[in-house]
């Protein structure tokens, strides 16, 4: 029987990737790396026409089979819906990226005082970070265990992981607003954490494993005092980079990590050794 080499394990070559928040800013660089090692892709975002550009310049760029399809996560009817249409237009799901999560469309809502913080507010953060999570694992596992295999990866927080430095925030902006970690972003992606070790736990005797990506901050339009206060935080002395963290789920999704499951992959530049 002929070995792999150790570069074919991170291979994704015939295997098929859903995406979701396949259009954020993380998202499209997720994208771009699993199709870039070889993974056809279902690109899923609530931006279905969004969703459909970035798929066709994935396709042209690449030279893989890619769709875009859009998708609210918190209800489970159209997650089924987008499951089965994966299936019907691929064949199979190999690798599941469960990477949506919400903000709301009022940040003033969103980034509300914790005494202040309402209680709709909670619900509807609620519904995309956690009950779509669950939503969407629980579809595309299904499927995973009728092929008796598959790989899972959830996207949670440092947040998740680790109590807020409220410090860091002191004059920070983030799209021209205040801003904070709200409670329910922190309670959210711990609940992530959680939700990852008891899949991994139920789908290993389906062949499934199911691992977390919890990143660190990443740089994306915050301002300059943000930077400086978080970077302060980090033994690397800096914010990541959005392409930083497709290393890890690459190694995630592929082959090169056949016997990881119920992990937790951080990638904070040293935050949560400190």
């Amino acid at each position: 029987m002929n070995q792999k080499t150790y570069r074919e394990f991170f291979s994704l070559k015939g295997k098929t990737a859903v995406i979701t928040g396949g259009v954020g800013i993380l998202g499209q660089h997720f994208v771009a790396g699993l199709a870039e090692f070889g993974a056809a892709v279902a690109i899923v975002d609530v931006r279905e026409k969004e969703a459909k550009e970035l798929a066709r310049k994935i396709s042209e760029k690449y030279r893989v089979k890619s769709i875009g399809l859009g998708c609210d996560v918190t209800n489970a009817k159209l997650v089924k819906k987008m499951a089965d249409r994966v299936v019907e237009t691929f064949g199979r799901i190999d690798i599941l990226h469960n990477n949506a999560a919400g903000k709301s469309d009022n940040l003033k809502d969103f980034f509300a005082p914790l005494e202040k913080y309402s209680l709709s507010e909670w619900k509807k953060i609620m519904a995309v970070n956690l009950d779509g999570m669950f939503l969407v694992a629980q579809a595309v596992g299904t499927q995973m265990a009728r092929q008796h295999s598959g790989s899972i990866i959830q996207t949670a927080s440092i947040y998740g992981i680790m109590g807020v430095d409220h410090r860091i925030y002191e004059g920070s902006f983030y799209l021209g607003g205040k801003i904070n970690t709200p409670a329910v972003y922190s309670a959210s992606k711990g609940g992530v954490v959680a939700l990852t070790r008891y899949l991994a736990t139920y789908w290993a005797k389906d062949g499934i494993r199911v691992n977390t990506l919890t990143p660190g901050g990443v740089q994306s339009g915050q301002n300059a005092r943000f930077v400086k206060n978080y970077s302060k935080r980090i033994p690397m002395g800096r914010m990541a980079r959005a392409e930083e963290l497709v290393g890890a789920l690459v190694y995630l999704a592929s082959d090169a990590s056949s016997y990881t499951t119920g992990h937790n992959l951080v990638v904070d530049g040293g935050l949560n050794a400190w």
